[in-house]
């Protein structure tokens, strides 16, 4: 009798589940057992501080994926998401801020909240996700949907709409990663093949530093309009992107149009987001503490409620292929 587990089967089973299941995992352990994250050195590093250099690390890998001879769909898939996933991220957020008032609320949502949410998808969860439903073009879209992880579309809507005033360089520094990786791996092949394991790799090891961040009770914290915030960013930015998969991606360099559904997430770096905001315009520091707790809930309800979505949408698209050749 075999002795092996198959844990890693078991966990692919699951829609996204390199991201959700290790995300819920941390998610659980920062919940009710939140000091053994906290017993310091390697332990703590790993396990509860290590989201951001590992998503610096997926960041790094992802960009030298795009090769300059091949990255023609990959580009033109990650800026359709992209755009897609900004602008309509923003819409909501921006029509508040502007036409109700910087501080005007919506479902008891403010401008920072909705936009902090909506237009930051969780990069690791779609990559999971494309590799299972899309193709290599489709997980290469990655380094290009990367961008609006964490807090740069944000600072650059509320800039230069004057809902915030933040500097230049700190929206640089966002996508040094990606253009670094992007570099090395057109100048050097091996180097391109030697970083493509990590972009896979790095999934679970910082999906659950990502969840050990959350707190399972801040859903119950936020309340209505946290669970209004998760579900507008699920519906809005995730039919979308499956309408537009659907309308500007050629049949011909797509399996499924259910892939365009894989940015209706909030990343979990975007907690971090009000607190960025605040502290380069300290007149948004009244609001952060709230918005970040709306945040979270958003954070913790797309990344359960997107595969979900993207598996329904990919049984449809199949069933819409399959009825031709049935009622014939």
């Amino acid at each position: 009798m075999s002795g092996n587990v198959p844990i890693l089967k078991t966990i692919q089973k699951v829609p996204g589940g390199l991201m959700v299941v290790f995300l819920l995992l941390g998610a659980l352990v920062n919940t009710f057992a939140p000091q053994s994250l906290m017993i310091g050195s390697f332990t703590t590093a790993l396990f509860k501080q290590g989201a951001l250099p590992l998503i610096g690390v997926l960041l790094f890998c992802s960009g030298a994926q795009i090769t300059i001879k091949t990255a023609g769909v990959a580009l033109w898939k990650g800026f359709l998401l992209n755009t897609v996933k900004v602008l309509f991220g923003m819409s909501v957020g921006l029509f508040v801020g502007r036409v109700m008032g910087p501080q005007a609320t919506l479902f008891g949502l403010t401008p920072l909240a909705l936009i902090a949410a909506m237009a930051n998808s969780n990069g690791g969860l779609y990559t999971a996700l494309a590799q299972k439903y899309g193709d290599p073009s489709d997980i290469g879209a990655v380094a290009i949907i990367s961008t609006n992880d964490g807090p740069f579309f944000t600072m650059v809507a509320m800039g230069m709409t004057g809902l915030a005033d933040i500097p230049i360089i700190a929206m640089v520094a966002v996508v040094v990663p990606i253009i670094v990786g992007m570099i090395l791996g057109n100048l050097d092949e091996d180097m391109r093949k030697f970083l493509a394991p990590g972009v896979m790799l790095s999934i679970p090891f910082f999906s659950f530093p990502l969840g050990a961040g959350l707190n399972l009770m801040d859903i119950a914290k936020a309340g209505g309009p946290g669970i209004a915030l998760g579900l507008l960013t699920l519906l809005v930015t995730g039919i979308a992107g499956f309408l537009a998969y659907k309308f500007f991606i050629p049949a011909k360099d797509k399996r499924s149009d259910a892939v365009g559904a894989a940015i209706a997430t909030t990343a979990g770096n975007a907690a971090g987001t009000p607190a960025a905001i605040a502290a380069v315009d300290p007149s948004w520091a009244p609001y952060a503490a709230a918005a970040t707790v709306q945040i979270g809930a958003s954070i913790v309800i797309t990344a359960i409620l997107c595969p979900l979505l993207v598996d329904f949408l990919n049984r449809v698209v199949k069933q819409h292929h399959e009825s031709p050749s049935v009622s014939s």
